[in-house]
């Protein structure tokens, strides 16, 4: 393993930010710390320059560039920092690169101004609720935590408020760690890895290794925590020089977290320890399960007791998004999971449902195949109602798959309303689109939001 020394050494030469989103803006906030020579660059030459301005500091003294970046301005950098939305394969990427300039994510830079321990999260689905329950579970032991990262608090807002007793909790995505360098967690955990993001990393292998960056930089006295029941984590698992910890929702391992008659069971070393039963958490069906043991084995290695892990599981209600009870209306019960944002998570959600679902999909095409999706109905879906881009191609593929009770809709309006007029008492209502939200919306939590206002907007 490469030795990188974790210190922001900046040069005379000028910052490229790309990207002027949340993680930009606060790039650029902790940089302009320790530089004037920051360049603000986003590609999209609509933007306001005024309203950028106004979300930067008062002590930022650079320049904000839209549209085309000009040559001059790549001559004269020496560090590009790269916001997760921003593909690294693109033109003005490829030229900073072959001229010798340093390429960070934003990621990467938070990581390398912060202090203290860390707990690093990635998989292709329950990365957002896995950081926040193990961020839950650490909040009842020490003082000085922080949740940062792809849950929506870029690590660059919060990396200087750091100290050396802190312990930071990063949900990280392939994209934030396909740019990483110096990043080392003392604690890492790799879900699952199932398709998705291929219209970016283009193979599977690609998308696999980009996530097992992860664990690329931790020593054999540190801890990697792994799903047993995915094929290619156990693969992966070669690569690491981490202590690896198992858990699995399938079978009893010998050494590791497993389920055992309906309690979470942690096995080391023979010795085996009851952490709680399934029943006394909050959150349901079996992804949420893996997610908690991850999150506990996490835990443990961070030293929390058993006590405080206890009482943060029975505590901790489902993220917003994920699998998100809405209300109930007319007997109806309404489900956001507008996180489900690819064909693993979607499925998920439908195991989820035990009553007779009306299931809300479509949205933005990342190139997935909806099969095992529309296979996991498994009877228990009414109607498939689809919207946006891919609506067309999940429909072909329901109907080839021998479900035809498919309605299509132009808006979330829409939707909501065939709904309520077509869900029965007992019933429910699921939105778990299987797609992403660009096109129809900025991001999946606002098509979350419309979602949960049109449903409790709704007459009881």
């Amino acid at each position: 393993m490469e030795e990188f020394e974790k210190a922001v050494k900046l040069s005379e030469g000028k910052i490229i930010i790309a990207g002027a989103g949340k993680s930009g803006i606060a790039a650029a906030g902790l940089l302009c710390r320790d530089s004037d020579k920051i360049i603000l660059y986003d590609g999209n030459a609509e933007l306001d320059k005024e309203s950028l301005i106004r979300k930067l500091p008062e002590g930022f003294k650079g320049e904000i560039i839209l549209g085309e970046l000009p040559d001059e301005a790549i001559n004269s950098a020496e560090l590009l920092i790269i916001s997760p939305g921003i593909p690294t394969d693109l033109e003005f990427v490829k030229k900073l690169k072959a001229k010798g300039a340093t390429v960070w994510g934003e990621a990467e830079l938070g990581y390398r101004y912060s202090k203290g321990r860390l707990a690093a999260i990635t998989g292709t689905n329950g990365k957002t609720t896995t950081t926040a329950l193990l961020g839950e579970i650490v909040k009842t032991q020490y003082e000085s935590v922080f949740v940062v990262g792809n849950i929506g608090i870029p690590y660059t807002c919060m990396a200087d408020k750091t100290t050396d007793e802190s312990v930071t909790v990063a949900e990280m995505s392939s994209f934030q760690l396909e740019s990483v360098e110096a990043f080392h967690p003392q604690v890492s955990m790799i879900l699952n890895i199932t398709p998705d993001h291929l219209n970016r990393h283009h193979t599977m292998e690609n998308y696999a290794l980009a996530k097992a960056n992860i664990m690329k930089n931790q020593t054999p006295d540190e801890t990697c925590v792994l799903n047993y029941e995915d094929g290619r984590l156990r693969e992966l698992a070669k690569l690491s020089r981490a202590r690896i910890v198992w858990f699995s929702s399938a079978r009893e391992l010998e050494e590791g977290m497993f389920i055992r008659d309906g309690s979470i069971i942690c096995r080391e070393n023979g010795d085996e320890t009851v952490i709680c039963s399934i029943n006394d958490m909050n959150i349901i069906g079996r992804h949420n399960h893996e997610n908690a043991m991850a999150a506990i084995a996490g835990a443990l290695a961070l030293g929390v007791s058993l006590d405080n892990i206890r009482k943060a599981l029975r505590s901790f209600v489902a993220v917003e998004h994920r699998i998100e009870y809405t209300a109930t209306k007319n007997g109806v019960k309404y489900y956001n999971d507008s996180k489900g944002t690819n064909p693993d998570a979607s499925i998920q959600a439908v195991k989820a449902m035990s009553v007779k679902t009306i299931l809300i999909g479509g949205g933005y095409d990342k190139g997935s195949e909806y099969d095992e999706w529309i296979n996991s109905f498994e009877g228990k879906i009414k109607y498939l109602v689809l919207m946006g881009q891919t609506a067309e191609k999940i429909a072909e593929t329901a109907r080839r798959l021998g479900f035809c009770d498919i309605v299509f809709v132009n808006s979330m309006e829409e939707a909501v309303k065939f709904s309520y007029e077509h869900a029965q008492p007992g019933e429910a209502v699921l939105l778990s689109p299987c797609c992403a939200s660009w096109g129809m919306f900025k991001n999946y939590e606002e098509r979350g939001r419309i979602f949960k206002e049109l449903v409790k907007g709704l007459p009881d």
